[in-house]
């Protein structure tokens, strides 16, 4: 069969790490990210009706997202049970996502908020990809896991759901039930979703981590280090910072009235 370049899985340009193509597309997210914190306040002042709309969209795009590479690996006839299941960690994060914008779970959240972020984050800059741009498999991986961190972002500076530090256990927690469910699949299939039987066959974080299956240990350890910083950084300093300021802005207004 004779497939356009753009979808052809298997005469495509092979993926080449930290190319043109992958940086740019690395600022474009970026960019999207930026966006969204700068126009934030914006946003949230949306009425709820419009708010619900909003949430609704961006799950429909994610799910589909999903559906339109199912469509793909049945297009190339490439579908198969040991490889095209949406059980890797960032397949799971996207769709439950999409679950978390239309529920506003806060159950959900606390499951995914880091353990989303994370995932995607360093799905975005080490991929196991195989095809370059402007390969769909390219534009739809970007897509998607840029849509996990955007999502989850959404959740919490629009709808303003806040984590804490039951978020990074709920985060180690999560990850580890759909680590235990997935190997259970695994096995019965003879796959490798979230790779806990063999490592990637393309350059990736895991190869710092040793052989199998300490590299599993090891991903532990990373996953609660990342989990962690990201809360640090990114919730508990900028927290704390905004309740000094706000003391300070305070402080002249009591001395004033003196």
């Amino acid at each position: 069969m004779n497939y356009p370049p753009w979808l052809d899985p298997y005469d495509a340009e092979p993926f080449v790490a930290f190319s043109t193509s992958h940086i740019v597309t690395m600022i474009i997210i970026a960019a999207l990210l930026v966006l969204l914190f700068i126009f934030r306040h914006q946003l949230r002042s949306r009425s709820a009706r419009t708010r619900r709309k909003m949430r609704i969209g961006l799950a429909g795009f994610m799910v589909s997202c999903e559906i339109v590479l199912q469509c793909w690996y049945m297009y190339g006839e490439i579908w198969s049970l040991q490889t095209s299941l949406p059980l890797e960690l960032c397949s799971l994060s996207l769709l439950l996502s999409a679950l978390l914008l239309l529920t506003r779970s806060r159950w959900l959240y606390s499951a995914l908020i880091f353990s989303g972020i994370a995932g995607a984050l360093m799905a975005i800059v080490t991929p196991n990809l195989g095809y370059d741009f402007a390969h769909f498999r390219f534009i739809q991986f970007f897509v998607a896991h840029a849509m996990i961190i955007l999502a989850l972002l959404y959740m919490t500076w629009i709808e303003q759901l806040r984590p804490g530090w039951r978020s990074v256990a709920g985060s180690m927690i999560f990850v580890n039930i759909a680590a235990l469910l997935v190997y259970i699949v695994d096995v019965a299939l003879g796959a490798n979703y979230m790779f806990l039987r063999h490592k990637p066959s393309t350059p990736s974080v895991i190869d710092m981590l040793g052989p199998y299956p300490i590299y599993i240990l090891g991903e532990e350890v990373l996953a609660l280090i990342l989990f962690s910083l990201l809360y640090v950084l990114f919730f508990a300093i900028p927290e704390r910072l905004r309740r000094i300021s706000g003391k300070q802005e305070e402080q002249p207004r009591i001395q004033s009235k003196s």
